[in-house]
């Protein structure tokens, strides 16, 4: 008896949970009511840097923090976009097959999906009744949000890659947007706006530049979303005084 309690006891607690991308799709899915869809994901594939380059590129063989993912020396496997395009600027996180409009909350869709591809990444369709998103560079992120804890503002969920952070808010139309930033004197290019027909990466997606994580995750219960016209001040001030080199197309 003592030996068939000792099986069930370990078979409960030994018992391996689901994958991590489809616990997280569905949470999204049925919790939330986020449409989502997979991603196009990553594929390895053989470096073709060259001798000089590699010497060149020695820091970022130690720094992935600075950039996200680390390059091989000639010949070794490197993550690659999955997609067709080998100069892609943000591998592994944009929509390829289904494309963005098949975004949906349906739990069944969404098992099928991750089923067949578990370590694909969590694709949100951002707008209309979605969340929408700004984002901006880290350095930058990391300052405004600070100015906006300051003020006593209360945050939603914040994403974060190793390059970028998206704050996340409520849903906004493009002329609700633009009369916003048509107020601004200036609007640095680092600032993107995730809103209808975008899409944004959530965690614990893996892409070109590295694992996309919660910096802020959201809070249990009633997810709130701030409106954007409470944090694009702050956005567009950080940006702007952040020498980051943040308007290259990287996520």
């Amino acid at each position: 008896m003592r030996e068939i309690l000792g099986m069930r006891r370990r078979l409960r607690f030994g018992r391996k949970k689901g994958p991590a991308h489809l616990d997280a799709a569905l949470q999204c899915a049925t919790e939330w009511h986020w449409p989502v869809l997979p991603g196009v994901g990553l594929k390895a594939t053989k470096s073709t840097k060259t001798a000089k380059a590699a010497k060149t590129s020695r820091a970022a063989k130690t720094g992935r923090a600075k950039t996200g993912r680390v390059a091989g020396g000639p010949g070794e496997e490197v993550p690659a976009c999955a997609c067709p395009d080998p100069d892609c600027v943000v591998p592994g996180a944009h929509p390829f097959d289904p494309g963005l409009l098949a975004a949906t909350t349906d739990p069944r869709m969404v098992r099928w999906w991750w089923t067949n591809r578990p370590d694909a990444p969590v694709l949100l369709a951002t707008g209309v009744r979605a969340p929408c998103a700004v984002s901006l560079p880290a350095v930058a992120a990391a300052r405004a949000l600070a100015v906006l804890d300051r003020r006593g503002l209360r945050l939603g969920p914040v994403v974060a890659t190793s390059t970028r952070w998206s704050l996340l808010v409520a849903p906004y139309s493009l002329e609700r947007l633009g009369e916003l930033l048509y107020a601004k004197d200036c609007v640095p290019s680092s600032l993107r706006f995730h809103g209808d027909g975008g899409y944004l990466v959530l965690p614990p997606s893996e892409t070109g530049t590295g694992r996309v994580r919660w910096e802020r995750p959201p809070e249990p219960g009633a997810l709130w979303l701030p409106d954007v016209e409470v944090v694009v001040d702050a956005l567009v001030e950080a940006s702007a005084a952040t020498p980051d080199g943040g308007s290259r197309l990287r996520y």
